[in-house]
This record gives C-alpha cells, sequence and structure tokens, in this order.
C-alpha cells in the first residue's frame, strides 16, 4: 500500500474536511527476532483472515468519531522488513482516534491472522 496515496483519495472523500482532525497509521513489519525467545526470524507466512478482518472494520467504523478505516493484510510468504500489515483509522479528535486503532490492531492480530515463523537452525 502507498500510504501517502491513499490517504491523499481518503481526503478527497465528501465530508473528509468536516469530520477528520486526526489520522493514525499502523505500518506492520516482519522482525528478524521472535519475540517469544528472541531467536533469529529467517521468515514468515502470513494467512489473513479477509473476511474477519471486514467484519472488525465494520465494528469499529461505528466508534463515535470514526470518519473512515482503511485496513489491508497481505497474504504469503515474507522476509524480515518486509510490510505485512496497514491499518488507517481517521476521525475527528485524538480521544476518539487513539483508542480505535489500539483496540483495532489488537482484535485483528488476535482474531484474523495466523503466522509461521521460519527460524534459522
Amino acid at each position: 500500500m502507498d500510504i501517502s496515496k491513499r490517504i491523499a483519495e481518503m481526503k478527497q472523500q465528501p465530508g473528509f474536511q468536516d469530520n477528520v482532525g486526526m489520522i493514525l497509521i499502523h505500518n506492520g513489519t516482519v522482525r528478524s527476532w521472535s519475540r517469544n525467545d528472541k531467536k533469529t526470524v529467517l521468515a514468515l507466512e502470513v494467512t489473513p483472515d479477509l473476511e474477519k478482518i471486514e467484519a472488525i472494520r465494520q465494528e469499529f467504523l461505528q466508534r463515535e468519531g470514526i470518519y473512515d478505516i482503511v485496513a489491508e493484510a497481505k497474504t504469503g510468504r515474507f522476509q524480515p522488513g518486509d510490510d505485512l500489515l496497514f491499518l488507517i483509522v481517521a476521525g475527528d479528535i485524538r480521544e476518539n482516534i487513539k483508542p480505535v486503532l489500539a483496540e483495532l490492531l489488537d482484535r485483528v492480530k488476535a482474531e484474523a491472522i495466523t503466522k509461521k515463523e521460519i527460524m534459522a537452525d
């Protein structure tokens, strides 16, 4: 995803200027180490449940002050440094936007993404 391009497109949507005072972004990437034991990760196999991600996105769109949410999760095998998950949350004020990004990220990761680390020997 080209984040700058996607935000520029969002800014062209009707009502953006009247409803958005903040945009927060999550750009998840592959780490070169496992969070479990700090061992070296050579690759990461990722399988997102795109229907579940969309259901979660729709749920969070109903929250107070939220104008739009973009979610893009990649499928396949990735190397450290590769992009995996993009979340963009746009809305009125930080008190409404910050918790939505945090909760959205936690829910998507817990409920809709399966991953397998390929470790160094």
